[in-house]
């Protein structure tokens, strides 16, 4: 029968494919997102740690690099005396920043690939990365 041959043709040749070369969207962050920026005399009291969380957000990685970025605002949050909204803040983004929906805000947002999932980024992503990345956001 000539569809069993066909079939594994088919199967070897979309299977032994190439990956595509990643895209990178240019950084942008807009603070907080959907969470305030500080409170109401101080309305941008913790907006620098939700920047450099939406840097981790945006170039996405490993589950520990996003728990660690999530730790990371929860601590930032909580060291300027606002320990019950460092932990709504955490809460919503271990919650909502799941690699696995089409947010803007989601893990690894920065790519053009979805679902890109927990993928840890390569080095040839690392140099995209530290192309486009404005100063502030190198990482050593």
């Amino acid at each position: 029968m000539v569809i069993g041959p066909l079939l594994m043709l088919f199967v070897c040749l979309t299977g032994c494919g190439t990956r595509a070369k990643p895209q990178l969207h240019s950084f942008e962050s807009d603070g907080c997102s959907s969470f305030p920026d500080g409170t109401s005399s101080e309305p941008v009291l913790w907006r620098d740690d939700c920047v450099v969380h939406d840097y981790a957000y945006w170039k996405g990685g490993t589950w520990k690099e996003r728990r660690d970025a999530d730790r990371k605002l929860r601590d930032g949050i909580r060291s300027k005396g606002k320990p019950v909204i460092a932990q709504l803040a955490y809460m919503g983004v271990r919650l909502g920043g799941t690699p696995w929906l089409p947010t803007p805000w989601r893990w690894g947002f920065g790519w053009h690939e979805f679902p890109r999932g927990y993928r840890p980024v390569s080095l040839d992503e690392w140099l995209m990365i530290k192309k486009i990345t404005p100063p502030p956001f190198l990482e050593k």
